[in-house]
């Protein structure tokens, strides 16, 4: 199937006045090397794009999955939320609103090095960004209702977030270890010296007796 990013007209898609999504790549390529200081610019607010980033990390135009990894890593190094929750593209000229089911990245890989207040998690995404957990890049659990579980999330940069994968999950599991924490035992993680409390250890020990 033909990635519907690389021939869409100048003319068929467009986002309140900017010119087209081949406009926006072209911008998003001049602004997109390395990580561009898009916390740093103001540019107007053009629209909504009907792009998506689904749960898994896929993103969508026009209801077709964007096919070229290259051309997701791009988009993904001009992604900006802003104080409203909203998500956007940002070049120096136009900002342009994008649609996000959960978190913008997903933490497809971890690596632990060293033990104890030593230890260093690492995650990739799965854009390609390389992420040292610590005290800039707090790891954060959430509770999921519908499933009595926890979602974990890896601050990347500015306000965005990584979803960590379910078998990223495990590995972090096999790393946590017992921690008092304000006179609480809690089961952590640690990495760069920063603890991450993950549940009180009375809860851990019942969710294992009931499983």
């Amino acid at each position: 199937m033909t990635d519907p990013t690389t021939n869409a007209a100048a003319g068929l898609a467009k986002a309140g006045d900017t010119a087209g999504i081949e406009a926006l790549i072209g911008r998003a390529a001049r602004a997109g090397k390395g990580l561009p200081p898009v916390d740093k610019w103001n540019p107007d607010f053009c629209g909504d794009l009907d792009m998506e980033i689904k749960r898994d990390g896929t993103w969508f135009y026009l209801g077709t999955p964007i096919g070229r990894m290259p051309l997701v890593q791009l988009f993904s190094s001009v992604l900006r939320r802003d104080e409203d929750g909203k998500t956007y593209l940002v070049t120096p000229v136009e900002k342009v609103g994008i649609r996000v089911e959960d978190a913008p990245f997903v933490a497809v890989e971890v690596d632990a090095s060293g033990e104890g207040e030593e230890r260093v998690l690492t995650f990739r995404t799965n854009v390609g960004d390389v992420v040292e957990a610590g005290p800039d890049h707090p790891i954060r659990f959430v509770d999921e209702p519908e499933t009595g579980g926890l979602k974990p999330y890896l601050h990347v940069r500015g306000r965005l977030e990584a979803l960590v994968a379910r078998a990223v999950m495990y590995e972090l599991a096999e790393l946590g270890e017992e921690i008092t924490i304000d006179g609480e035992p809690m089961f952590a993680l640690r990495s760069k010296g920063a603890v991450f409390p993950v549940m009180p250890v009375a809860q851990l020990d019942r969710l294992v007796a009931e499983a």
